[in-house]
């Protein structure tokens, strides 16, 4: 059997794909290669820390020499790229950042896939490269142009224009998923749903950007990885494939929704000054992945938030130590070295 290596397997996605891939297949050794950030929490994946079938490789997707010794070593065959620097309020204040994970190590890893023989190479995007909708506009569909707003967004851009030139020149085996608003367990306490929850559980108040009519469409982790995880197995060559939860709605009405399952009053909310270019609507059209390939999301975001909530309200001690920070120290304890910045 293979070996698949899949990038940012510490982040929220990531390790959620991981323990989703584990599951549901059989043989393949999957090999986790993170550089840790703020955002990577090897605690999300304690449930298979022990698993023959898994590895750690704390490694920087922009490190050439690195990344193609973990393929050599490995013996991988197929890359499955999460890696990114994903939240748009620090692309603001530091985009450079950004330019050098997204872009940058994506055409690192790039280069090394092809240089190794990789057979496939799926490149996680979102659906913010294609822009902001009017209330009316139809749905992204993988034919929109391109209209990136913020640095990350552009970065993403970037790195999405990268794999698709090496499939035109290099006939390069890869293919891209972009996907809309992820939620579910093990988020970062930095986006809205687990930030929401957080703070509402503690009492502190909820900060909602401008007006909270921004319009967003909400897939549960779990199905948007099980979607990469076809896209990866059945997956055209070359091709771009739009994965989304079918579930638009506006901040606040997410917001009001958390309340509700909490039992807490909307008195917590507080409308903050609107992030720069921020984006209005986003909407996915899916039919490509549903016809070619046969996903469809399962959940209806009422069934995914109420788990989720319901996952944090029973997960105190992982919320409490992602605020604290206490999480870093389990990497730490583990390999015996500083988890670093």
């Amino acid at each position: 059997m293979g070996a698949l290596l899949v990038t940012g397997g510490a982040g929220f996605i990531g390790s959620n794909f991981i323990l989703h891939y584990l599951k549901k297949t059989s043989g393949d050794r999957v090999v986790n290669f993170d550089i840790l950030t703020y955002a990577g929490n090897l605690e999300n994946l304690k449930a298979v820390e022990k698993n023959d079938r898994y590895a750690f490789v704390k490694g920087d997707i922009a490190d050439q020499e690195q990344v193609a010794r973990t393929i050599s070593d490995f013996g991988i065959d197929r890359i499955v790229h999460f890696a990114a620097e994903s939240h748009v309020d620090r692309s603001i204040i530091d985009p450079l950042v950004f330019i050098r994970t997204n872009v940058l190590g994506t055409q690192i890893l790039i280069d090394c896939a092809r240089a190794a023989g990789v057979k496939k190479f799926v490149h996680v995007s979102t659906d913010e490269v294609y822009g902001s909708l009017g209330p009316d506009d139809p749905p992204f569909s993988e034919k929109t142009p391109l209209d990136p707003s913020s640095p990350y967004s552009a970065s993403k851009t970037g790195s999405d224009l990268l794999v698709q030139a090496a499939c035109r020149t290099f006939d390069f085996p890869g293919l891209i998923t972009r996907c809309s608003n992820n939620y579910g367990p093990f988020q970062f306490p930095e986006k809205l749903i687990p930030l929401i929850i957080s703070n509402a559980l503690e009492g502190r108040k909820l900060p909602v950007y401008g007006d909270g009519l921004n319009v967003r469409d909400w897939i549960h982790v779990e199905d948007h990885c099980e979607g990469v995880r076809v896209v990866l197995e059945r997956g055209e060559v070359g091709q771009v494939y739009n994965l989304g939860g079918l579930s638009e709605l506006n901040n606040l009405e997410v917001v009001k929704t958390i309340l509700k399952l909490l039992g807490k009053s909307e008195t917590l909310i507080e409308f903050v000054k609107d992030r720069p270019g921020h984006d209005r609507r986003y909407a996915m059209n899916i039919s490509l992945a549903e016809e070619k390939l046969g996903w469809l999301p399962r959940r209806t975001f009422k069934e995914g938030l109420a788990e989720t909530v319901e996952w944090y309200v029973a997960n105190e001690e992982w919320r409490t130590r992602v605020r604290d920070g206490l999480y870093r120290k389990y990497y730490e304890s583990q390999y015996g070295q500083r988890m670093g910045t």
